[in-house]
């Protein structure tokens, strides 16, 4: 039997989610380099769209982390020892994070470099 969808023991669920996450140290150090940006991209004169799509490119990051810690959460349930299929899901998880952390600079640099070359 499927169980009945419930709004709040879904919130719960995600936020510690939330919780386990912020025992993980790369992503309490992208945080304190992403809460920063947010808060720096509404002082930037900016479009709208323009400081969405930074904001939304540092979330991708929150988002590629979550990803990553719960694939390795799952390799290490399944196993203790090393296998190479495991090396291989840990390691393409984690450069799931490289990248969205290269698409944000890269976001970041164009956007910024815009405002300082034309205004």
């Amino acid at each position: 039997m499927k169980p009945t969808y419930n709004f709040f023991k879904n919130t719960h669920y995600a936020l510690e989610g939330v919780r386990w996450l912020l025992k993980e140290t790369s992503f309490r150090i992208e945080l304190c380099i992403i809460i920063p940006c947010v808060i720096l991209s509404f002082f930037l004169p900016l479009s709208l769209a323009e400081c969405l799509l930074l904001i939304l490119t540092l979330l991708g990051i929150l988002i590629a982390e979550a990803l990553n810690t719960a694939i390795e959460a799952c390799v290490d349930l399944t196993t203790t020892q090393w296998h190479k299929q495991a090396k291989i899901a840990k390691d393409c998880a984690s450069s799931a994070v490289f990248f969205s952390i290269l698409s944000a600079c890269l976001t970041w640099i164009a956007i910024l470099a815009k405002l300082l070359l034309f205004s």
